[in-house]
């Protein structure tokens, strides 16, 4: 295809509909003869995300180029089988930043700098920049934020002027909304999405297509109304369906002739092609075994936070058709690690902090002794080696310093090479590593290879001064970078599963290829039943 098309998704009404998951799905639908790029932009002054708190944005999806980005790239990435890349995420900080720079080097001759076209120009330079550097057949690109926030305004702005600069047959706009059913009414209800997309015909953008979130699926009255309404053709009113599982998604948007749809707004063709899809989900519905696995955090109460450890239990859930029940365990406050009991498994996931370690580290004490399936991702790992050198290496009161920098024995310590950085965004040791895998033990097993690459986000390590008291004592590092230095794996092969991670392999699992390290564990958590 010599032209590339774009696919404009926005959201109205209020967030958290699934925008993200409504343009991946989308993309998955179309993806099997057209490369296509995902583009988010948010409207927050933020560079990235890296410097939140879970609790404020969800969690922090690392690329492999080290970009810290949007979660909904998790999606992308998992719906598509894509390697996205940090300059696909375009924070209005990002645009700012590039303005100023322009402006300080002279790029403007003088002129005074505006909104209107010196920062929309910013932002379509930027797809247009993006879709000719990856020969894009296809750009789709999501609106963060809700139609009539003042964050989005900018983009939305730019994306009316696309449509003058790349032709209306070349883009299609996409908005999603809800659609209520009232308790007492039993009735859809289309005013919400009558005035989400008054507001986006206000900002001059007429939307082709309109996804309606609701719990049902549509009626043909509401189709109807909404298509009177709103100036959209009757089959161009999508559901988007409430499901159990989002990997449901692209195949309600098939029954609904989504793909159909743009196939004929656009002039392209790309037929889905969801029959082993079909199957995975068809394993998460009918499930034929369960277990119930531990998550131990301090933002359990954000099920975001930990969205893509969720996604890769979901994966594996879909290749063993086993259902796995969650319990979060919040260890701030955590008097008795007797929770476990009753549990198959339990994972403890990334962080940072003092608050809740003491509550992970009994946690992992209670799993290593009790013999209960344990996987620990980064922080976890971490935590797991000070417990294993207090409780087994004697070292009392062995801790990191982190939230210890007085501990007799620092156990985990900073990165040579970050100590020295003030600065917070973007400068953890971020992205894809190399890890060598020590030959016959059980994390060489599971990959089966003895050299990986995972992503990774963080600024302590295993102190190199105490791997020799920690190995002489059995844990076993079972993976390190290519100099030794930094400890990768750790695992206990005299226990059912006892295995941690400095990389977080939650982000690179997908649908159709589960982390190898979330499959040993589920399969592990299965047999101890």
């Amino acid at each position: 295809m010599s032209t590339t098309k774009y696919i404009i998704v926005s959201g109205g009404v209020l967030s958290g509909l699934g925008k993200g998951i409504a343009a991946a799905s989308i993309g998955h639908l179309l993806s099997s003869r057209l490369k296509i790029i995902p583009i988010k932009c948010d409207g927050y002054l933020n560079v990235d995300p890296g410097t939140m708190n879970p609790f404020e944005h969800g969690e922090v999806f690392v690329l492999d180029d080290g970009g810290e980005v949007d979660m909904d790239f998790g999606h992308y990435e998992r719906f598509l089988g894509i390697r996205c890349q940090s300059k696909w995420n375009l924070t209005m900080g990002k645009v700012f930043n590039m303005v100023r720079e322009k402006e300080r080097r002279g790029d403007y001759l003088g002129k005074t700098v505006q909104y209107i076209p010196h920062v929309t120009d910013i932002i379509k330079d930027h797809i247009y920049e993006i879709a000719k550097e990856e020969s894009a057949d296809l750009v789709i690109v999501e609106i963060g934020g809700t139609v009539g926030d003042i964050e989005n305004e900018l983009f939305l702005e730019a994306m009316r002027q696309m449509k003058e600069d790349v032709g209306r047959e070349n883009i299609v706009y996409v908005h999603l909304t809800y659609v209520p059913i009232p308790h007492g009414v039993n009735e859809q209800k289309s005013k919400p999405t009558q005035q989400s997309v008054n507001l986006l015909k206000q900002r001059g953008i007429f939307p082709d297509i309109i996804i309606g979130r609701c719990s049902e699926f549509l009626t043909k009255e509401i189709r109807s109304k909404i298509s009177n309404f709103c100036d959209v053709s009757p089959e161009a009113v999508i559901t988007g369906l409430d499901v159990d599982d989002i990997y449901e998604i692209p195949i309600v948007f098939e029954k609904e002739g989504l793909a159909e749809i743009i196939h004929k707004k656009l002039n392209i063709y790309s037929p889905p092609d969801l029959r082993k899809w079909k199957e995975l989900v068809d394993n998460i519905r009918n499930p034929k075994s369960e277990i119930i696995v531990a998550i131990c955090g301090k933002y359990t109460k954000l099920g975001d936070s930990y969205a893509s450890i969720i996604e890769s239990l979901n994966h594996c859930s879909a290749h063993l058709g086993c259902k796995i029940h969650l319990r979060w365990i919040e260890t701030t406050d955590l008097e008795d690690a007797s929770v476990l009991d009753g549990m198959d498994g339990v994972i403890v996931p990334g962080g940072f902090g003092s608050r809740g370690t003491e509550g992970k580290i009994e946690i992992i004490r209670r799993a290593r002794e009790k013999d209960i399936p344990f996987l620990g991702l980064c922080f976890g790992l971490q935590l797991a080696v000070v417990e294993y050198a207090r409780n087994v290496c004697h070292l009392n009161g062995a801790n990191s310093t982190e939230f210890d920098p007085d501990t007799s024995f620092p156990v985990i310590d900073i990165l040579p090479e970050q100590k020295d950085i003030k600065e917070k965004g973007g400068t953890m040791r971020l992205g894809a590593y190399e890890a060598i895998l020590r030959k016959g033990t059980m994390v060489s097993r599971l990959y089966n290879s003895d050299v990986i690459s995972e992503r990774h986000r963080h600024r302590y390590e295993v102190n190199p001064e105490y791997h020799k008291i920690l190995t002489d004592n059995g844990l076993v590092f079972s993976g390190t970078s290519r100099d030794g230095r930094l400890v990768e794996f750790i695992e206990l092969p005299e226990l059912k599963y006892f295995v941690a991670t400095q990389a977080h392999p939650e982000l690179k699992s997908r649908m159709e290829e589960p982390s190898c390290l979330f499959y040993g564990f589920v399969q592990a958590s299965l047999r101890s039943r």
